[in-house]
Order: structure tokens, then C-alpha cells, then sequence
């Protein structure tokens, strides 16, 4: 029996889109990406998200991160659109609430996500 996953980042965006969150989206392309790794998933740029989740560009960041994370992972050549306009944060984010996540966020979290102004855990990637 086939699972039909959501099959690029751009796909993630446009049901993010209509959804206002992206968690559910990400984690099903990500389950999918990771069974059957191919640069094309990722080499369609997302339309951007800022003005439908009203995040201040979390979301377009992130799915650039992602993207980053992915292409360096496995070694596919990185899509310009990750350095296109809307996908680096002006003010940093931070996955975590609390003064001591952060301060190990600031030190674990993959560079893709801090060039973006991105802190998250050094496994936020990871799917069990």
C-alpha cells in the first residue's frame, strides 16, 4: 500500500497556505523526502507565507532552512530562491520559550537555520 505524501516544500507552502500552519505539511514531506531523497523536492521555490500566517516570515525562513539543511545533507545543489527576499529574519526566532533552550539553541542549531536567523535544536529535522 502506497502513502500519498506531499511530494516538494512548494507543496508544503500552498497547503500551509490555506491552513495557516505548516507542522503537518512539513512533517508529511519530510517523512516522504527522507524515503526517497531527490533534489527536484526541493528545487521549486514555495510562494512566500508572511502574508497569510502573520508570522513576521517564520514560515518562509524555515522552509528555506529546510531546504538548506536538505540540500547540504545529501549533497544536491542549493535552488536560488533560498536566498531570495523574505527568506532570511530580520529579528532572530526562537523555537523554544524558556532562557535555557535558547542559550543551547544558540549553540546546536544547524547552520542553515542560523544564517537564517533561525535557532532551533540540532535534531529539528529528525522524524522517528
Amino acid at each position: 500500500m502506497s502513502i500519498n505524501r506531499i511530494s516538494s516544500l512548494k507543496e508544503v507552502a500552498e497547503i500551509a497556505r490555506n491552513e495557516t500552519n505548516f507542522s503537518y505539511p512539513l512533517r508529511d514531506f519530510l517523512d516522504g523526502f527522507y524515503a526517497d531523497p531527490k533534489p527536484e523536492k526541493l528545487s521549486e521555490a514555495p510562494p512566500l507565507l508572511i502574508n497569510f500566517m502573520n508570522d513576521e516570515g517564520v514560515a518562509d525562513a524555515y522552509l528555506a532552512a529546510v531546504c538548506d539543511q536538505l540540500c547540504r545533507c545529501y549533497r544536491f545543489p542549493r535552488p536560488s530562491w533560498i536566498k531570495g527576499p523574505g527568506r532570511v529574519l530580520k529579528k532572530p526566532y526562537f523555537a523554544a520559550k524558556t532562557h535555557g533552550l535558547r542559550m543551547i539553541y544558540l549553540q546546536e542549531s544547524p547552520s542553515a537555520f542560523r544564517e537564517r536567523n533561525i535557532f532551533v535544536s540540532a535534531n529539528t529535522l529528525s522524524r522517528v
